[in-house]
């Protein structure tokens, strides 16, 4: 695997990252279309991933790693969420593992896991559960002869169907909440597709079932006490902000690619033809512009999150950075949204009835914009960011499902 010294002010090195995945990123956008209309799940283009060491995309040099930093890796997985955004989600809790274990001080524990993941190891996710008020988990870690074991049901497992390694949000028999990494395969874990959205169909979102799941107590670490608490919180939910920026960068392509074919043009139309039609050229321009300024939100943001990242791990991160930094990532994410929306609409305005064929499969630019922006809905980022503006209480740090937050 290439690796790539790492220097933030650089952007030469970004470029060599991306021309190194590139050919990657082709092969996966050429059947991304196709994959998603016969819900092939992605297993290929993840294994192509992983044997092109895209997994160590974050991890340090010194372990084997590619070493790009925080900014470079959210560029790169912009271009894959171009290629197919299905797999910048499942990806996201892999990611996320990471970027914990580069912020974490425990060497052992990340030396350890720096070297599965540089041999390959994918991890997913299985966290959420039905029902359960924010914090608490039915799945539950007991100890029985000698040996510990993993009892529950979580859903929206994204990315597990993928996963080598599952890192799964538990309770102990004293009430105290952990995180326990299972070998994907091991006796008693089950994983099923059972993910039915109408967009991100090959997130790989399904259930898992655990029963008496074998866990080594080497592989139980403490659950964050305040996941707002460190720059975390904003880099997850990051992450599907630039799978959305994939989406718009897919949308743009692909309806200027449209445009570039068409021969028919519209006897009431303005141009004679739709590459010269003035109102053709205004909307891929519209488009476009709205795509540029996607990426550059999220170009700043990425800085942001880097700088407050930087911070965290020497400690000198401030209460109020984290919140505030909190607060432009929902606000990010509200423009973000509203753009990505609105591009995968506007497209269609392009063409006629021939913009809606099965055979394009431009609405799938919708369906997954609209799904992507189903986590940690708008309307409540919202009104948390007006109340954070006018009152400071903070309403943005924590994201939760399962009960409601009165402080109004």
């Amino acid at each position: 695997m290439t690796t790539i010294v790492e220097d933030r002010r650089s952007h030469p090195v970004t470029e060599e990252l991306l021309e190194h995945y590139r050919p990657v990123f082709r092969e996966i956008a050429a059947g991304a279309a196709e994959r998603e209309a016969s819900r092939t799940l992605a297993y290929d283009a993840i294994e192509a991933l992983k044997v092109a060491g895209f997994g160590s995309l974050r991890v340090p040099t010194q372990y084997g790693g590619t070493g790009a930093t925080l900014t470079q890796s959210l560029r790169v997985l912009r271009e894959l969420g171009e290629a197919d955004s299905n797999l910048v989600q499942a990806l996201r809790a892999h990611f996320a593992t990471v970027e914990g274990l580069v912020a974490s001080t425990e060497e052992a524990y990340r030396e350890k896991w720096f070297r599965r993941i540089v041999d390959g190891a994918i991890i997913g996710n299985a966290t959420t559960e039905r029902g359960n008020e924010p914090g608490r988990y039915s799945t539950k870690l007991v100890r029985r002869d000698g040996k510990l074991y993993l009892t529950g049901v979580k859903f929206y497992s994204t990315g597990s169907l993928y996963a080598d390694w599952i890192t799964v949000a538990a309770e102990t028999e004293g009430g105290d909440t952990v995180r326990v990494s299972v070998p994907a395969d091991a006796p008693g874990l089950e994983r099923i597709d059972d993910w039915n959205g109408f967009g991100q169909r090959l997130t790989a979102s399904g259930t898992t079932r655990l029963s008496d799941v074998e866990a080594n107590s080497d592989d139980v670490a403490p659950a964050p006490q305040n996941d707002s608490a460190s720059h975390l919180a904003a880099y997850v939910q990051l992450i599907l902000l630039v799978a959305l920026g994939g989406v718009a960068r897919a949308a743009r392509r692909d309806v200027i690619e449209f445009v570039r074919n068409r021969t028919r043009a519209y006897g009431h139309g303005v141009g004679d033809s739709p590459q010269r039609d003035p109102l053709v050229q205004e909307v891929i321009g519209r488009v476009s512009s709205s795509v540029f300024a996607v990426e550059s939100i999220l170009d700043a943001t990425a800085r942001e999150v880097e700088r407050i990242a930087m911070a965290d791990t020497h400690d000198t991160v401030s209460a109020g950075e984290l919140e505030e930094l909190n607060a432009v990532i929902a606000e990010a994410q509200i423009t973000i949204v509203d753009l990505t929306l609105d591009v995968t609409t506007k497209l269609f305005e392009v063409g006629g009835a021939s913009a809606t064929s099965e055979s394009l499969r431009l609405d799938r630019h919708w369906r997954n914009a609209r799904v992507l922006a189903q986590h940690n809905p708008v309307i409540y980022r919202a009104r948390a960011v007006g109340q954070q503006r006018l009152t400071g209480d903070h309403l943005t740090n924590a994201i939760y499902v399962g009960r409601s937050d009165t402080r109004i």
